[in-house]
């Protein structure tokens, strides 16, 4: 038996003896224990260093309230997790863990140090300090930082574990299995027909029942009442039990999302025995009706010195107690303004250990309770506080002293230091979901008050600490009503009083009071700005158990109640949860499938190099032996304006729009006047979303009076689709209009030149390819080589251009025969880097490239492309606004450099050439490049007020030297657009012409 370890009581397998290691020792513990449970019997209470200070660290609480005893476990080959909550994990055989923030070990760590400096580590320190000299930055301070920052070590090696994923919908989820979500779950299982789901986050399920002594459920004691309960849940074929999972987060429509803790409580020999055993799975829950039974957590005392080992909450000692048969210390002092800590000095007592002193901030406290304390030989302080504690790696004393001043500060010896502050319902997932909380000033804390979404509150999270709502259920709570009432009123004792500066309030984050008062005597005044100066209640923690008293210091300090001081904004997750949990399968191969265009293969036989455009892989450009890209890329450009280059533009987005009503709803739908577009006609479209803003762009080709062919961008295609969805099924439900997309049913194969149509018109069946029967923006269906063909007559590089849509399973064959028959022609396939060059030349923009996401068709120049007499489409009104007509918006302009040569960078800034550079930027650059077909660099830009000022000089910003450059026309190229119908006439079997300068 382990010194601190009861030689009987508790809910642990003594028949099941686990070894485990903390920092290299050998420990002993047992089956039902948490790793903390297990180094608190074997006397361990010092297990990590804080972030900031590396303060010793100790075991604080019981839960996932846990703020200072983070770990890491290491849990094999690359299996290793930082900051692991000793409280929350499960002790199995093996288990492996080890401290946080120290080097070279826990007891001599050498960042100690910073504990002689902390005058220097005030609130805000990063922001003031680091500033001079302006060189260090990045040769110093950055790195520096960057190394120290972070809570514990993060692994370095690919996690091996697999995780799962799955959907979930029931009738209703109750999230808490403590006396208030087990009672809803028995009232409401009476209805056959309802679905629920109970989940929680503990390995066994009860809540405080597995450590409450004193409760009473309907003339039954708590275990014995949990048995019965949980026997009679697991008995109904309409209720669903889930332990070890955490509801992590509230989402709209309520939609709450679980992890499911599968292996982490099993050693590797158990894992090695279930290889198939994902070690998480993440749930996502769509419930009809939530039921939150949270329970409420245990606030902390805020005094000098309460971060030492060895000071814990009170109810986590009842806890440890009674559920893992472990006493935390051997001289146990209690710190309270509550009655629920006397309990937990009466248990411990009654177990053996010596308690000092009660000492109690309330003037007026219970008579039986002093009664009791008496009978157990218990000093009682009333009106005394802690003023300061001693000891280095565990309390060792404490020093109180009288409220009234009546008294001096006396010392009481003691190892453990049970504190209570009051309880905060916890209200996170509440909050979640847009809840909506009021000030409670009984309890000093905040309690739900009217819910947004279909969601209820029940027991200790809803303000019933007493739990006398429960349904169906008599409860008892082995004190007089008197007490409970005393009690209430106390935990209004979290009131705006003056609370020493040394005293921390985040625990995680090594946050004083003081520097909650410094930030708020530098002008932070509202807590969110608080909370972010001073980082309290950030990260992991996200204000468990410092957000009331950080509440308690600020409000003080600006002279406010607490209750105008407000809540900071409760984000999800609740806990931490990991990577794996939330990406389920989704990782290597499946965390994105890459999609490739059907001559995938034959590119990558053909040496091209790839990159990704959204999850698409398409070729970038295709190197010849010793090329550069530069070479590769000027070669191509030159032989798709001097002959034929030829690309696959398959990843472009395609829907079919067919119905009675499809040129009506495209009408609506885009800019561009569609509803007359003759068939056998394409237009250019703009896309714009309710703002008046330009997201996407394509073309609309007209193949029957009730079918189109639209296409859009690679990266748009799946918002267009959506939002062609969203609006035929919640505005225009009156159309009669189909939607299907066709991306992966059509490839697509871009010929570009003027020796195209030469190529194709010996290829093609029934069509007939002159310019005059198949002018430039028309689509025509035919075959070519026996294939279904739809061709379209367009252009993206200004040259002779068709894009032929073939069935996808026939487009690489289709691809490789058009190869073998152009190379007569001097045929040439060019990538998407290519591609940008030749658009660039002809002034076409690329969407989300070009733009920034707030340009209009005007800012573009493309009020062309937008219909004049049509009565609506979207985005219309929002182009009347007066900030869309401001002479000075950023406009789509071209960039021509003093310096013919030289290549501005892309989002370099733009300023007035004979300006201070401290003027504001005019503009910046898109897109630039060097032209191999116009012998200059070339760019686009976007600039201010930018298409009436054509032939202005600005300079643009570069670190490797600033560029002047004149305002011109974003069209480089062919600005007369004759060559869109050039066709050369020129011998077939000569080479393809240098330079290619002859037709600009």
């Amino acid at each position: 038996m382990n010194e601190f370890r009861l030689s009987q009581g508790g809910r642990i397998d003594r028949s099941r003896p686990l070894r485990f290691t903390f920092e290299g020792k050998a420990l002993k513990g047992y089956s039902g224990d948490s790793l903390a449970s297990a180094l608190l019997a074997n006397g361990i209470h010092f297990v990590g260093r804080s972030y900031k200070l590396h303060r010793p660290r100790g075991i604080m609480s019981a839960g996932s309230e846990e703020a200072a005893a983070l770990v890491g476990i290491d849990r094999g080959p690359g299996r290793f997790d930082p900051n692991i909550r000793a409280t929350t994990q499960p002790l199995y055989d093996g288990l492996d863990a080890r401290a946080q923030h120290c080097w070279p070990s826990l007891k001599w760590d050498a960042g100690e140090v910073a504990r002689l400096a902390s005058p220097l580590f005030s609130a805000g320190f990063y922001y003031k300090t680091f500033m001079w000299p302006a060189g260090f930055w990045k040769r110093l301070y950055e790195p520096a930082l960057r190394k120290s920052a972070g809570l514990g070590r993060a692994p370095v090696a690919p996690d091996p574990d697999d995780y799962a994923s799955s959907y979930m919908h029931c009738d209703l989820l109750i999230v808490g299995a403590g006396p208030a979500g087990i009672a809803t779950a028995l009232e409401r299982a009476r209805d056959p027909d309802l679905k629920i789901v109970l989940v929680d986050e503990q390995d066994e399920m009860g809540g405080c029942l597995l450590s409450d002594r004193l409760l009473e459920l309907d003339g039954q004691g708590p275990e014995q009442w949990l048995e019965q309960a949980t026997n009679r849940l697991n008995e109904l074929p309409n209720v669903t039990l889930l332990s070890r999972t955490t509801a992590f987060g509230y989402y709209e429509d309520n939609m709450l999302g679980l992890t499911c803790r599968l292996s982490d409580h099993l050693s590797q020999k158990d894992r090695a025995a279930h290889p198939d055993l994902p070690r998480e799975r993440g749930i996502r829950v769509r419930a009809g009706a939530v039921v939150l039974a949270t329970g409420a957590m245990e606030r902390p005392l805020s005094f000098n010195g309460n971060d030492r080992p060895g000071i814990m909450l009170a109810s986590a000692v009842r806890t440890y107690l009674h559920r893992y048969a472990v006493i935390p210390g051997k001289k146990c002092v209690v710190a309270t303004d509550q009655d629920s800590a006397w309990y937990a000095a009466f248990d411990l007592a009654g177990a053996g250990v010596e308690v000092p002193a009660i000492v109690d901030l309330r003037r007026d406290v219970s008579a039986s309770l002093v009664e009791m304390a008496q009978r157990f030989g218990i000093r009682v302080l009333i009106h005394h506080e802690i003023a300061n504690t001693t000891g280095r790696f565990r309390v060792s004393a404490l020093r109180v002293r009288s409220l009234d001043g009546t008294r001096k500060k006396s010392a009481i010896p003691c190892d453990t230091v049970l504190m209570s502050g009051g309880w905060t319902p916890t209200v996170h997932l509440f909050s979640q979901s847009r809840g909506k909380l009021k000030w409670h000033q009984g309890l000093g804390a905040a309690v739900p008050e009217a819910a947004l979404q279909n969601v209820t509150c029940v027991g200790a999270c809803n303000g019933d600490l007493e739990l006398v709502q429960l349904p169906g259920v008599q409860i008892r709570n082995g004190t007089t009503d008197q007490d409970s009432q005393r009690s209430a009123d106390a935990s209004g004792s979290v009131r705006t009083t003056k609370i020493d500066a040394g005293a921390f309030i985040d625990f995680q984050h090594d946050v004083k009071a003081g520097d909650i008062e410094l930030a708020v005597r530098e002008g932070f005044h509202s807590i969110e700005h608080i909370k972010r100066y001073t980082t309290t209640g950030m990260a992991s923690d996200q204000g468990k158990t410092s957000n009331i008293n950080a509440l308690n210091v600020a409000a003080h300090q600006l002279g406010r109640s607490m209750a105008e001081i407000g809540l900071t904004t409760f984000r999800p997750p609740y806990t931490p949860v990991t990577f794996g949990a939330l990406a389920g399968q989704f990782r290597n191969g499946l965390l994105e499938p890459v999609r490739t265009a059907p001559t995938h293969s034959w590119a990558k036989e053909n040496g091209a190099i790839f990159e990704p455009i959204g999850q698409w892989r398409r070729a970038r450009y295709f190197p010849k032996k010793g090329e550069t890209m530069q070479q590769a890329v000027a070669r191509e450009c030159v032989a798709t304006r001097n002959a034929i280059g030829i690309s696959d533009a398959s990843t472009l987005g395609k829907i079919e729009v067919v119905g009675p009503d499809a040129a009506e709803f495209l009408n609506r739908f885009y800019t561009n006047p569609l509803f007359r577009l003759p068939v056998g006609k394409c237009r250019y479209v703009l896309a714009l979303g309710e703002d008046g803003f330009i997201y996407d762009d394509g073309i609309v080709a007209r193949l029957a009076p009730d079918r189109f062919h639209v296409t859009t961008t690679t990266g748009g295609a799946a918002r267009v689709f959506v939002n062609m969805q969203d609006y035929l099924q919640t505005e225009w439900t009156d159309l009669n209009v189909w939607l299907t997309s066709i991306t992966e049913q059509w490839g697509v194969i871009a010929l570009n030149g003027p020796r195209a149509r030469r190529l194709l018109g010996p290829l093609v069946g029934n069509i007939d390819l002159d310019a005059g029967a198949t002018p430039h923006m028309s689509i025509r269906e035919g075959e070519i080589f026996g294939v279904p063909l739809r061709l379209f007559r367009v252009s993206f590089t200004g040259e002779t251009g068709f894009e032929l849509n073939v069935p996808a399973r026939f487009a690489n064959q289709v691809f490789e025969r058009l190869m073998a028959a152009g190379q007569a022609y001097g045929i040439c396939p060019y990538g998407t880097e290519t591609l940008h060059h030749l658009r660039a030349e002809k002034g076409y923009m690329i969407v989300g490239q070009d733009l920034e996401g707030g340009q209009t068709p005007a800012d573009m120049g493309l009020t062309w492309a937008i219909g004049k007499n049509k009565r609506e489409f979207i985005g219309k009104r929002s182009l009347l606004r007066p900030d869309m007509l401001a002479p000075d918006r950023l406009q789509f302009v071209g960039l021509r450099t003093k310096q013919s040569g030289r290549v501005l960078e892309e989002g370099a800034q733009l300023v007035d050439l004979d300006s201070p550079k401290t003027d504001r930027s005019q503009g910046y650059v898109t897109s630039a490049y060097a032209s191999p077909c116009l012998g200059h660099s070339i760019a686009l830009a976007l600039v201010r007020g930018g298409l009436e000022r054509m032939g202005e000089r600005l300079e643009c910003l570069m670190p490797s030297g600033n560029e002047p450059v004149t305002i011109v026309s974003p069209v480089f190229y062919d600005p007369d657009g004759t060559r869109l119908n050039m066709d050369d006439e020129a011998d077939p079997d000569a080479e393809p012409l240098n330079g290619g300068t002859q037709y600009v």
